[in-house]
C-alpha cells in the first residue's frame, strides 16, 4: 500500500503498516508512510487544530498539554508511556512490539515541537526482550532528540503520569500529589511531556498528513481513530483500530462477535465500568456517549461477560488484584482497599451472609475522593457499576448464596495467571 492510499483511507491508520511477521524495520516504516517533515513550535498549531486527544485513558487535549510544555522558559523533556499496567489491555504493546518506528517519530516530532532535546521511552522493566528491541530501534535512527529506552516496576499504579516522573527523578514509581503537573514541573522538575504511546504513534502520521486527514475519521467533537483491545467471551479477541464514535457492538462483531450470550460488557478496563449487553450495545465509542450511559472509555477496552459467568465473582478478583497493586502511602490504599476486596469476596463466594452488600455501601464513601491518588476512586467506580448492573443478582448472593457462576473458569485477565 502507498503512502497516497493510506492518506485516503480512515481505517486502518496506525495499523496500516503492521504484519503478521515481525516488527516493521525502519525501511519498510518509511516505505510504508514515508519519512516525516521537519517539526517546530507550529506543529502544535496542526495538533490543536486536529482535536487528538489522550489515548491512554484520560482524553486530555494534546495539543494543550504540548502548549502549556512549549511555553515553559529553559529546557524540556518528553516522555512517552508504554507501561500498559492495565491488564485488560494489549495495544501500546502491539505498536511497541509491531511498529516501534510509529511511536519514535511521534516522540521526536513531538519533543522538536515543545523544544526538547532528550526523552524517556518508558516499558515495564520485565519485558526484557521488548526493551532490548526497542533499543535497537532507537540505536538505528540517527534522531536529533536524545531516546533513553528505561525500564519501569511492572506494577498497576506505576504507569500513572506522575508515577513515571517520580521514578524517573530517582524516587518510587508511585503517583504524587498534583499540582504541579507534570507539564508545570517533571523530571528533574524541568517542564515535562507525558503522553502515551498511541497519542504518539497519532502525531507521526499528523505529522505527515495534517489535522483535516485526521478530521476524516470519527466525529466533529470526537476525532480521528483509536485501537481498541476486545477480550473476554468474543470469537476473536485482539486489537482493532476503530474511527470513534463507532458503537460498541460493531467493535464487538468485529471481534468475531459474541461467543457466548453476553450479559454485561466491561468497557475501558479496570478503571472503567460495567454496562448491561444490550444498554451498551449502541452507545458510541467516545468518552461523551460512554460517561452519559455510567461507562467510561478509558484506555479503550471491551471485555464481554457471558451469562455463564458470575459479574460479582469477576469483579471480586480484580478488586483483590487492585487492592494488592495500591501504592501504599494514604489510609484508603492501605485500609479501605483490602477491606472492599474482603466484603466483595464475602459477597461473590460466600453469600455475604447478609452483611456483604450494607458494608459495601458504608465502605465505599469511606474510600472515595479521599485518596492520594485516583487509584481507590478507579476501584469505588467499578465496584458501584458491578452492584449497579448486577443489583439483583448481587441480592440474591447476599441473602442465600453465590450462583453457580462461581465454579466457571476466570475470564478477566489477570498478571500471572494465564
Amino acid at each position: 500500500m502507498n503512502t497516497a492510499t493510506i492518506a485516503n483511507r480512515a481505517v486502518p491508520r496506525l495499523l496500516a503498516g503492521l504484519s503478521y511477521y515481525g516488527p516493521a524495520s525502519l525501511d519498510e516504516h518509511d516505505r510504508q508512510h514515508g519519512q516525516p517533515p521537519a517539526v517546530g513550535p507550529r506543529f502544535i498549531d496542526v495538533v490543536e487544530a486536529s482535536g487528538l486527544t489522550g489515548r491512554g485513558g484520560a482524553g486530555f487535549p494534546t495539543g494543550r498539554k504540548m502548549r502549556i510544555v512549549a511555553s515553559a522558559r529553559g529546557s524540556k523533556v518528553v516522555v512517552a508511556n508504554g507501561c500498559e499496567g492495565e491488564p485488560a489491555s494489549s495495544k501500546d504493546r502491539l505498536l511497541l512490539t509491531m511498529l516501534p518506528h510509529l511511536v519514535l517519530d511521534g516522540l521526536v516530532a513531538a519533543a522538536m515541537a515543545v523544544g526538547a532535546k532528550e526523552s524517556y521511552l518508558c516499558v515495564h522493566d520485565h519485558e526484557t526482550a521488548l526493551l532490548d528491541s526497542l533499543n535497537d530501534a532507537v540505536a538505528g535512527r540517527g534522531d536529533p532528540v536524545r531516546i533513553q529506552v528505561t525500564g519501569v516496576p511492572g506494577r498497576y499504579v506505576a504507569s500513572e503520569q506522575s508515577s513515571l516522573v517520580q521514578y524517573l527523578n530517582g524516587g518510587p514509581a508511585k503517583p504524587t500529589f498534583a499540582p504541579p503537573r507534570p507539564q508545570e514541573r517533571g523530571v528533574r522538575r524541568l517542564p515535562t511531556l507525558v503522553n502515551n504511546v498511541e497519542t504518539l504513534a497519532h502525531l507521526a502520521l499528523i505529522v505527515r498528513y495534517g489535522d483535516r486527514w485526521f478530521r476524516s475519521a470519527g466525529l466533529p467533537a470526537a476525532p480521528g481513530t483509536m485501537l481498541v483491545t476486545v477480550n473476554g467471551a468474543v470469537c476473536r479477541p485482539g486489537v482493532h483500530e476503530i474511527e470513534l464514535g463507532t458503537s460498541v457492538g460493531n467493535v464487538v462483531m468485529r471481534a468475531g462477535g459474541p461467543a457466548e450470550p453476553p450479559q454485561a460488557l466491561l468497557i475501558g478496563g479496570y478503571f472503567g465500568a460495567w454496562l448491561p449487553a444490550d444498554v451498551a450495545w449502541p452507545l458510541r465509542m467516545t468518552h461523551a456517549a460512554l460517561k452519559a450511559a455510567g461507562g467510561a472509555l478509558g484506555a479503550g477496552m471491551v471485555i464481554a461477560l457471558p451469562e455463564s459467568s458470575c459479574l460479582l465473582a469477576e469483579t471480586a478478583r480484580v478488586v483483590r488484584y487492585l487492592a494488592n497493586e495500591g501504592a501504599g502511602q494514604c489510609g484508603p490504599c492501605i485500609f479501605g482497599l483490602p477491606a472492599l476486596a474482603d466484603a466483595m469476596a464475602d459477597l461473590a463466594y460466600h453469600g455475604g451472609r447478609g452483611r456483604a452488600l450494607s458494608q459495601l455501601a458504608m465502605l465505599i464513601p469511606l474510600v472515595e475522593g479521599r485518596g492520594a491518588c485516583k487509584h481507590p476512586d478507579g476501584v469505588t467506580q467499578l465496584i458501584r457499576s458491578a452492584l449497579r448492573v448486577a443489583a439483583e443478582d448481587a441480592r440474591r448472593h447476599d441473602q442465600t448464596g453465590p450462583c453457580r457462576g462461581i465454579i466457571r473458569e476466570p475470564l478477566l485477565p489477570l498478571p500471572g495467571e494465564d
